[in-house]
Formats: structure tokens, C-alpha cells, sequence
């Protein structure tokens, strides 16, 4: 086996993912466990990495997301953009806990094309992590898909942050389809109809400039009618909320997307197809890159850059 040094971290509000990492980043073993909201990192850690530290010692650990909030482990203040990716590894939290290096990311902030206030956490991460895997998203100006509970459209210039806009797509989708009219009596599904979810999308691309709050209820008064079947009815929710998260983001991004020379979506497999799909009828050029994997590759680099360096 690869030697480990070090632990990688993706904790969120909800979710833990942990991997014990050898130096390039490659994984070794995972563990899970719950998220910043549900118990203190500095209690769930230890128990969750009591197997690895009896077999290899106290490894450092490089951490990502909510566990640099203000519920999280050592709040890290935002970094504001633009912001390249030195920044990043130069505004990482480092300390000491129990023996242990732990460093943590800082989350970025700016003020998007609303002029309003938008901040992530965790996603920087992957944004560095995007930038290794694929060395072309350096160069000129480039945009990213981040689609997830809180989609980020994100602008990049010669591999700098911009700026970036939040769509409250993913948890938007989830409160509406457990707590709604429009998907009901047990349809709730996690797998969207291709066709039905491509209808979704079509009917979006007829009206690009509609507002969501105006199609959203079709979803509902189309089964009454007997041309959308209960079970598919969540798949139909997803298209819309998609298909009006990517027209509104060609709307507000134009000269952005103009520059770029294509769209590059981040994320989750499943969830990635379907953002690839919309992209597509909407006639942007688009490729991907696997969410996990960016991750994993942003924190190694973060372990270059904030621990390797400081123990060399």
C-alpha cells in the first residue's frame, strides 16, 4: 500500500467525507460521517480517524467547507475576490489540535452580477482542484458550472476567481418536492425521467425569459390535466428549476460565455448530466470534470502549499 501522509476533508453542513491521502492526493480509504450542523468537528474527528492514527500516527489533516464557518471547527474568514489560487493556500487556517496539523480553507466571497453579496465555501476548493486537473482553465477567461445544493456559476481570468452567482437551484428543488402541491403522495424521486426531464427543459427554452415562480406550478395543474403522470412529476420540477438556473446564467454571464470557450461543469456525476443537458440545448459548448475528484486534487494542493511547504 501507497504510504499515507495526510487526512483530506469535504465537511459540510449536512456531510463528511473523509480520505486518508497519500502525497499526490490519491485516496487511499474514506470514511463518512454527519455534518458541521449536527455534531462539533473537533468531537466527531478524532473518532472517525482513531483507526488511522493507530496504524500510522496523527497525519496532518487539510479540511474544506462549513468547518471553516462560523459553526464549524475555527471559522476562516472569506477571502475576497478576485482571488487566485496562491491566495487561497496563503489564507488557509493553520494550527495545531491534539497533536495534529490541521489546516483549513478559507471560503471566497464577492459581489455578483446582482450587485448583491455571494460567498461559498468548499467550492474554491474544488475550483483549485479543477485548475490542476485540467492546466488549459489557467488560461484566459473561463466558466464553471458547480451545480449542488447551491449552484455556482463561477468567471475565471488567467485561473483567478472573478466573480461568481448562486442559484438556490438543488435545495430549491428539494423543499418543493417534499413540501409541495406540485410533487405528491409518494412520487419523490431522486432519478429524473430523461424524456420528462427534457420536456421540462424544452418548455424553459420556449420561454427563456419567464421567471421561474410563473412555470413552476404547471408541474402541478399538467397532472391534473393527465398529460404529466404523478411519478413524473419530479423529474418535470427538475427541468424547469435547471432549465431557468442555465438561461438565467446565459443572460447574466453573456460576455463572459463569449469569451470562454466552453462551460465546464463540476460536480456529482448524476447531477452533471443533467446540467450537461441543459447546457447543451441551450447551445453552449460544455465539458466536465468529476466533482470528487476536484476536491481531492484542490486539497492535495492545499497540502502542498500549506502543510508540505512549512514542513519542508
Amino acid at each position: 500500500m501507497t504510504a499515507p501522509a495526510f487526512i483530506a476533508g469535504d465537511w459540510g453542513t449536512t456531510h463528511l467525507r473523509l480520505f486518508l491521502c497519500s502525497a499526490n492526493g490519491g485516496a487511499l480509504a474514506a470514511r463518512t460521517g454527519a455534518g458541521v450542523a449536527e455534531a462539533k468537528a473537533q468531537e466527531i474527528f478524532p473518532s472517525l480517524t482513531a483507526a488511522w492514527d493507530a496504524a500510522y500516527g496523527k497525519l496532518p489533516a487539510v479540511l474544506c467547507g462549513m468547518v471553516g464557518s462560523t459553526i464549524g471547527w475555527r471559522e476562516v474568514p472569506y477571502l475576497t475576490c478576485p482571488a487566485h489560487p496562491r491566495d487561497v493556500a496563503a489564507s488557509t487556517l493553520r494550527f495545531e489540535e491534539d497533536g495534529r496539523t490541521i489546516a483549513i480553507a478559507p471560503g471566497l466571497k464577492c459581489k455578483n452580477r446582482l450587485l448583491a453579496p455571494d460567498v461559498m465555501r468548499g467550492e474554491e476548493t474544488q475550483i483549485l482542484g479543477a485548475l490542476a486537473l485540467d492546466p488549459s482553465l489557467r488560461e484566459g477567461r473561463r466558466f464553471l458550472c458547480m451545480p449542488g445544493t447551491h449552484t455556482k456559476w463561477v468567471s475565471l481570468k488567467d485561473g483567478a476567481v472573478e466573480h461568481f452567482l448562486t442559484a438556490l437551484s438543488g435545495e430549491l428543488f428539494d423543499i418543493l418536492r417534499r413540501h409541495s402541491v406540485l410533487v405528491r403522495d409518494g412520487a419523490v424521486t431522486d432519478v429524473p425521467d430523461g424524456k420528462v426531464f427534457a420536456a421540462a427543459l424544452d418548455q424553459t427554452k420556449m420561454y427563456p425569459d419567464a421567471e421561474l415562480i410563473h412555470l413552476l406550478f404547471e408541474t402541478r395543474s399538467r397532472q391534473l390535466e393527465g398529460n404529466l403522470k404523478q411519478k413524473d412529476a419530479a423529474s418535470y420540477l427538475s427541468g424547469l428549476i435547471i432549465g431557468q438556473d442555465v438561461s438565467g446564467a446565459k443572460r447574466f454571464f453573456r460576455s463572459d460565455l463569449a469569451a470562454a470557450a466552453q462551460v465546464t461543469v463540476i460536480g456529482a456525476p448524476a447531477l452533471s448530466d443533467l446540467y450537461l443537458h441543459a447546457l447543451r440545448t441551450r447551445d453552449l459548448a460544455a465539458g466536465r470534470i468529476d466533482g470528487e475528484a476536484a476536491s481531492l486534487a484542490g486539497l492535495a494542493a492545499l497540502y502542498r502549499g500549506a502543510i508540505g511547504s512549512a514542513a519542508a
